[in-house]
């Protein structure tokens, strides 16, 4: 077997690292950072603990299948896994709120027709049918198996299908999110519903091809799930089934650049002049510094090509606070943007001044995440432009003004509360991951003329993989779980993998 080198320890790195080293190879895994998990992280200050990346989890079995393809201890052993349930709720601009049950179709239909009328929620839960026909759709292609040489089917047929109208006599096919929105669902509120999973990645809904209908589905389909201490805590599993499977780790090991020889990729340069070799390299950064740390140009003219534009970042504001949560207090809450219209304007256009974002709220009931029974670790986050100065300046202190502003509408009392808070801009991120203005990559999408696509996780230098949330499939968790998989069964099976089956 192989020598295997790893540039980064975010999770899709990990997971890939984890499933060749019980392959037999010998894997070492270069992390610039002091620390593993890459965006997944934790802020800890006074006894409060904060997720300042995903708080939540959806398909688990992405990440059941790794633990139990790389040891004897299966993922609930290592850690907790909690169905939240409710799975959300919704505050909407005009005052009405729902509660979401977790994985329950008829439960999500009958508290939508209690909350917003009669009619709503069948809407939505025709909406979730023919959303499933597009996953089933896109599963295999998008999630399971490697980026297909023809990827230009993917890219222009829409997976969502055409919904008969009534009055044209005819059916018509919805291209964008936000045709979904106003031809089916024919409500502001589930609108802002639908489009908030987008808003979730920094989407724009109104170019969002509606294939994006499967963000809700998986949510809806397969739960909503929460790790017991945060989601720190799987990335801290996912590290030990590393090292338990002997795969080394090099932290603050910065790779300045990837060795080449005969043709192909043969290890990588660090920051301090050493040079390690390997058999095969497995890249988890971004697109643009991965092109940086090789003069070999990585995809064909025919290939998808990584989207190196500036994306909406995440802006997250952490709260401590004093007094023990409400009883009946929900775990994930929406607050959506009394202005959708003027939220993606400046979004997607720029603004001089920020403007109310949708805004999301998390208020775990975990004891590992706050001193004692009489304080509350809850944290806010919301998309914010690709542009401008967010960290330390006033922008950024009015921006987080109106998260918590908006954060009201889920914590009686908040202001009341607040012992203090912790503002952590884009650009913070950007030095946790390396992403550009610490940006959000979403899911792999269909449709959209291949711009929702991710670069395959093979590169035209032989030798090289691409692996992460900024690679096919995409980002988010489950995603990530699966490009480790992907590249895995690539390096070990050869370019004829096809995917797990």
């Amino acid at each position: 077997m192989g020598r295997i080198a790893v540039i980064g320890a975010g999770m899709g790195a990990m997971a890939a690292a984890a499933r060749l080293a019980v392959a037999g190879h010998r894997v070492a895994v270069y992390e610039r950072a002091e620390t593993y998990g890459g965006a997944v992280r934790r802020f800890e200050r006074d006894g409060f603990g904060f997720d300042t990346g995903p708080g939540l989890l959806t398909l688990p079995a992405v990440w059941r299948d790794l633990f139990i393809k790389t040891g004897r201890q299966p993922l609930e052993e290592c850690v907790e896994l909690v169905q939240v349930d409710p799975s959300s709720r919704h505050v909407f601009a005009d005052g009405t709120a729902v509660a979401l049950p977790n994985a329950s179709r008829a439960g999500v239909v009958a508290a939508l027709d209690e909350a917003l009328g009669a009619g709503a929620g069948g809407r939505w839960g025709d909406f979730l049918v023919r959303a499933r026909e597009a996953w089933d759709r896109t599963r295999r292609p998008l999630l399971e198996e490697p980026l297909w040489p023809n990827w230009a089917v993917l890219a222009g047929r829409e997976p969502y299908p055409a919904v008969p109208h009534k009055r044209l006599l005819r059916t018509r096919r919805a291209a964008t999110l936000a045709e979904v929105g106003a031809w089916e669902l024919r409500d502001p509120r589930l609108t802002a519903l639908l489009e908030s999973y987008a808003l979730a990645y920094g989407l724009d809904p109104r170019v969002t091809p509606a294939s994006a209908a499967v963000l809700p589905y998986m949510e809806h389909a397969f739960g909503s799930w929460y790790v017991r201490g945060g989601v720190r805590e799987l990335a801290r599993a996912v590290y030990e089934r590393c090292v338990a499977r002997r795969v080394e780790f090099h932290f603050g090991a910065e790779v300045t650049g990837v060795l080449e020889k005969d043709g192909r990729a043969a290890g990588v340069e660090l920051d301090d002049g050493t040079v390690a070799e390997a058999d095969h390299v497995v890249a988890g950064v971004h697109p643009v510094r991965l092109q940086g740390l090789t003069e070999r140009r990585l995809d064909d003219e025919g290939d998808v090509r990584p989207d190196t534009a500036a994306r909406p970042g995440r802006f997250t504001v952490l709260l401590a606070l004093r007094g023990p949560r409400e009883t009946g207090a929900l775990h994930h809450t929406v607050v959506h943007a009394p202005d959708r219209t003027a939220e993606l304007e400046s979004l997607h256009s720029g603004a001089d001044e920020p403007v109310r974002p949708t805004v999301t709220v998390l208020r775990p009931d975990d004891p590992a995440l706050r001193p004692d029974e009489e304080h509350e670790s809850v944290v806010l986050s919301a998309a914010v432009p690709a542009e401008g100065d967010w960290h330390r300046s006033e922008r950024g202190e009015r921006f987080a003004d109106l998260l918590v502003a908006a954060a009201e509408a889920a914590i009686p009392g908040l202001r009341e509360r607040l012992l203090w808070r912790e503002v952590r801009s884009p650009g913070l991120g950007e030095d946790e991951t390396g992403a550009a203005f610490g940006g959000v990559s979403a899911p792999s999408l269909a449709a959209g003329e291949g711009r929702f696509l991710h670069p395959a996780n093979t590169t035209r230098f032989p030798g090289l993989y691409r692996v992460g949330g900024w690679s096919h499939p995409g980002g988010g968790l489950p995603h990530a779980g699966m490009s480790g998989a992907l590249v895995a069964g690539l390096i070990v099976e050869g370019p004829e993998f096809r995917g797990s089956q």
